[in-house]
């Protein structure tokens, strides 16, 4: 049987592209001599479609497409996934997350997905109504299964933990299935696809059967998709695995030789090309073509900005560096190498000109002539003004670069290196952006080398370091992974050589700044916990650590 794999980049509510990519991948396969096209979960809506579910006018439209993608189809079957309605109408919710199976103008199957993820960023169970059985379908002489995403998730063996009742999977091997077919929007994480390899491998050895699985890859809000389809043998062996982070359309044959599953791709890497591509389709699926960066001459602002001349080019991309009278020559020198190495636009505007009215109304306001963070802070916001009125009036976004361990506790400034339409390193370890930078520089030194290497620092005061009021980032980010990521708390943390003084105190401050991550631009989720909709902490809360003191 010969299969034609569409890993395509679909986008949220544009029904009309999103089945003229479904239309091409099916027209690509057909010239190639495929028996099967396969294209990704929600293909027609695109994945995750949200509260337009809640929008009759979305749905009857998507249906549409549903019906005009059936009509199109010939003797090779289409796969492809779209919402369906729930017949049953008088209860439930009102529609499914199905998988299509379509050929010579009729449906042969529509298999709704059994298992619905509610937890992290997923919220199917908002939206969706489960199915209640799976069914074999015939092509080709095969009993083949469908199945859709989180529907081969079910492995408690091998996850850790029983998340489901029903196992689709079995159910379906119980019907004497041939060959199993999974159409998918799995969000990519760091390490997540030779999780899902070594899950899909098990299932194909386990039952005797091959298994073709199809990934959306691209980007929609802070999600990230890797693509990274992948074919594997009745004995567990990979026989094709798809380009990670890119589109991607191949015939593959079942009877194909085994290769190496897993592309070489370190943990550096990885993130560094799911941030690029992130970053391209937020800023474009968004109306977007320009982006404008604060350069600090620091390490953030840098990987930054690289990132984005790699996504976008480096015509979309200005930078802007505001010195204020705590900045040192060599920041400006840095962030000015930077804008030249990357040959993107530069400007520089001094803040202090626009600082000195503040300090002098401070002074005013508070009746005594002081320097405190309020000062400080009051720099971050002049520079975020700034950057907004170059969005302002160019129309360009702002990207903001501030990382996951300084938002974790705190270390940014509303209204100041917060703003922006979106938090590219929001879910990356300021230990891991070194590790980027290292990357970004593969081939030339794009991001100078003192940025790499000095102190970092907010310079908002005179000798500033990140270290005056924060560990060292090995040490925070050691701490907050494991709390974060791996929902330790205070004496496992402590357990594994952490200061159990510090760890209390990093606990709290990540507890306590949960506001102020609330207010911030959305990021790109390369972690298997990032802040947003995937971490549902409340703000307003008095849970803490000490003993219960109670009233007798």
């Amino acid at each position: 049987m010969k299969i034609y794999i569409g890993q395509i980049n679909t986008t949220v509510g544009a029904l009309s592209s999103n089945a003229e990519l479904i239309r091409r991948a099916y027209d690509e396969g057909v010239a190639a001599g495929a028996d099967i096209v396969m294209v990704p979960e929600l293909a027609v809506t695109g994945y995750p479609p949200r509260d337009l579910l809640d929008r009759t006018v979305f749905v009857d439209a998507a249906l549409d497409v549903r019906d005009a993608l059936v009509a199109m189809t010939g003797d090779t079957v289409l796969i492809f996934g779209c919402i369906t309605k729930n017949e049953r109408g008088w209860c439930g919710k009102p529609v499914h997350n199905s998988a299509i199976v379509a050929q010579n103008g009729k449906v042969l199957l529509e298999q709704h997905k059994m298992l619905l993820p509610t937890y992290d960023v997923f919220d199917e169970l908002r939206y969706f109504e489960p199915a209640t059985s799976v069914k074999i379908v015939e092509l080709f002489g095969k009993r083949v299964g469908v199945s859709i995403c989180e529907d081969f998730w079910y492995d408690d063996e091998r996850m850790g933990f029983k998340l489901y009742c029903d196992n689709p999977v079995d159910q379906l091997a119980r019907q004497d299935c041939e060959l199993f077919l999974n159409i998918s929007a799995s969000p990519f994480n760091s390490g997540k696809r030779r999780t899902r390899y070594a899950l899909f491998s098990e299932i194909a050895s386990r039952y005797h059967a091959p298994v073709v699985y199809v990934n959306q890859v691209g980007g929609n809000d802070e999600l990230l998709f890797d693509g990274s389809s992948i074919v594997i043998d009745a004995e567990g062996r990979t026989i094709f695995c798809a380009n990670a982070f890119e589109e991607h359309s191949t015939l593959v044959e079942l009877a194909g030789a085994p290769c190496d599953s897993i592309q070489a791709l370190d943990e550096a890497e990885e993130i560094g090309r799911a941030l690029i591509l992130g970053m391209r389709d937020y800023i474009r699926k968004c109306g977007f073509r320009d982006v404008v960066i604060g350069l600090s001459g620091g390490i953030d602002s840098a990987v930054t900005a690289a990132i984005a001349v790699e996504a976008l080019g480096a015509e979309h991309v200005t930078g802007i560096a505001m010195p204020s009278k705590f900045s040192s020559q060599g920041s400006i020198d840095d962030a000015r190498d930077l804008a030249k190495n990357l040959g993107i636009a530069f400007h520089i505007v001094e803040i202090d000109p626009v600082y000195q009215p503040y300090e002098q109304t401070f002074n005013a306001l508070f009746g005594e002539e002081k320097f405190d963070i309020t000062n400080e802070n009051v720099q971050a916001r002049i520079r975020g003004n700034i950057l907004m009125a170059w969005s302002n009036r160019t129309g360009a976004m702002v990207v903001s670069t501030g990382n996951k361990s300084e938002l974790a506790v705190g270390y940014c400034t509303l209204y100041g290196d917060m703003c922006g339409g979106l938090a590219l390193l929001g879910d990356v370890y300021k230990t891991m952006v070194y590790r980027v930078a290292e990357w970004l520089n593969r081939d030339r030194a794009v991001i100078p080398r003192s940025s790499i290497t000095k102190a970092p620092s907010a310079e908002l005061r005179p000798n500033q370091t990140d270290q005056d009021s924060l560990p060292p980032y090995d040490v925070l980010d050691g701490i907050l992974k494991l709390y974060i990521e791996d929902w330790k708390e205070v004496d496992e943390i402590a357990a594994t050589g952490f200061d159990r003084a510090l760890v209390e105190k990093i606990l709290k401050m990540t507890d306590t700044n949960e506001f102020k991550r609330r207010q911030g631009a959305p990021t790109i989720r390369v972690s298997s916990k990032a802040f947003g909709s995937g971490r549902q902490m409340p703000i307003a809360q008095r849970w803490r650590r000490e003993p219960a003191r109670w009233v007798h």
